[in-house]
This record gives structure tokens, sequence and C-alpha cells, in this order.
């Protein structure tokens, strides 16, 4: 069995569910993806299948990128992946659909969350911010941010303005609400990372979750 796949967040919907009761979704194109390659025991140490998604012009694959997609006859493709797979069951240019999910089966799905570049503490760790009377003067900064002589320096990974976003995000634990095969589309229960349009991968969830059976 085939443990994940390559898919394209569409946006945000609504769907009401077995009790009338409307639920905030996410819609996600989950492939075609093509088997490029398998990985073996004997040659790699571990089974799994490489999935390629989003086709691409011939012109912007390299050489040996080229030679790769023709072996395994398949269109030039934007992205790999490995997955953890039964090898048996595929073999080079077969083309996985979304129909390899079923309706209420939970997901973990990972994405690029969107950047939103420098920010201060306040928006980017929820700060509470300091008094905005009685002469105060330092409203958004985030305040004392070590100690005096010993250790004399700033503690690493301390909480402090950034960049923020921008950064590879897994939610786990989604439920599969509907499932639409023939378009190879998958709506999940909540919120996915990333902007529209954005590459996400989408895997069966390996800490359990609340099935709607």
């Amino acid at each position: 069995m085939l443990q994940g796949m390559i898919g394209k967040k569409i946006g945000m919907t609504q769907v009401f569910d077995e009790n009338s009761i409307l639920v905030v979704a996410t819609m996600i194109q989950a492939g075609p993806c093509y088997v490029v390659s398998k990985k073996t025991d004997e040659k790699d140490g571990y089974q799994a299948v490489q999935l390629g998604f989003e086709e691409l012009k011939p012109q912007r694959v390299t050489k040996p990128m080229s030679g790769v997609f023709k072996k395994a006859k398949t269109p030039p493709l934007r992205y790999l992946r490995e997955f953890n797979a039964n090898i048996d069951e595929y073999n080079a240019g077969d083309v996985v659909k979304a129909d390899i999910f079923e309706q209420g089966e939970v997901l973990d799905v990972t994405g690029i969350s969107k950047g939103k570049g420098f920010a201060g503490t306040m928006k980017r760790f929820n700060f509470a911010g300091q008094p905005d009377s009685h002469g105060g003067m330092a409203h958004r900064r985030p305040g004392s941010i070590g100690q005096a002589s010993y250790p004399a320096r700033v503690w690493k990974g301390f909480k402090m303005p950034g960049r923020m976003g921008g950064e590879k995000v897994t939610v786990r634990g989604l439920q599969v609400l509907e499932l639409d095969p023939d378009n190879n589309i998958v709506i999940v229960k909540g919120s996915v990372p990333g902007p529209n349009g954005g590459t996400v991968i989408l895997k069966r969830s390996t800490k359990g979750g609340k099935s709607l059976a």
C-alpha cells in the first residue's frame, strides 16, 4: 500500500457533515502522480516508490533528469518525492490518483507556510506587549532579552524579532470528508499550510486520529 502522494492546495471551502453541521475544509488536488522509480532492498537498502507531480516543458529539464524520465516513460515532472510502499504493486510509468485514499481516512498534510517577511515579537510569537499608558514608551518592544554579568549573553533560540513564515509545517490528523477520484480532489477537514496553489505532501497519519465512521 502506498503511504502518500504529492498534491496541490486548491483553497478552502465549507462542507456539511452527516449531522448537517457546517465544517471548515480544504480542497486538495491529489495527483495525478507518476511512478518515476522504485527503491529496493538489494540496491538501495530500503523499499520506496518515487513519485513525480506536475508536468514540465521538456526544455525546462536538465539532460540527466530527462534521461530519468525517458527511462521511466513519463513526462518531465517538477516535483519528486519518495513514499513507503509495497514496490511489487507498482512499476515505473504507472499513474497514481486520489483513489488510493478513502473517505473517513486520517491524513497528515505537509506544506510550506505563507511567508510574512520580517515581523516583531507581538506578531511572530503573540507577545502581549508593554503598557500603552502612564508614560510607557516601549509599547511593542520585546523587553529585556538577557541577564546581568552572568551569563552575559543572549541564550540561543530566544524569541526575538525575525523572519516569519516560509517554513515546513505538518498538520496531523486531518479527516478526509469527501473524495472525487475522477477529478483527483480530496477534501480534508480543517486548514492546510501554504497559499492556494502551493504544493503539499499527503501521507496516511502515523499518529492516528478520530475516524468519521
